[in-house]
């Protein structure tokens, strides 16, 4: 119950840079993905994580628009697009840069995404 006050079980956008502070402040783990409206790659991400964000409600799912938010790519160093930040503890600890660990292709598995995120311990995988 806790979780789902602070937003875990959904995939949402967050508005803006000072949002995502506030959010990794109140989560121990997030996966934030950065992403581009343009970018076709982003929209794959997308399906993928919707059914992890209700499958994994020990983490907070979000998506920040990278356009909008060039301090927070600058500071994260967020040079490929879509990259998800996953954050534990309020300190960013892993990044998943495009889809290189998913096995390059777009038409990876929701479980190959869920399996690296357990590598990186930001969800409970087994």
């Amino acid at each position: 119950k806790e979780w789902l006050s602070k937003g875990h079980g959904e995939y949402r956008e967050i508005p803006s840079e000072r949002d995502f502070f506030q959010e990794v402040k109140e989560s121990k783990n997030v996966v934030c993905h950065f992403y581009r409206d343009t970018t076709f790659r982003c929209q794959i991400m997308d399906r993928h994580l919707t059914v992890l964000a209700k499958k994994h409600v020990e983490t907070k799912f979000l998506k920040l628009n990278a356009e909008k938010s060039p301090f927070l790519c600058e500071r994260l160093r967020i040079k490929v697009i879509p990259t998800l930040a996953l954050v534990k503890d309020g300190k960013t600890q892993d990044y998943v840069v495009g889809f290189t660990d998913l096995g390059n292709t777009d038409d990876f598995t929701t479980e190959t995404l869920e399996w690296r995120l357990g590598c990186a311990d930001i969800i409970n995988y087994r």
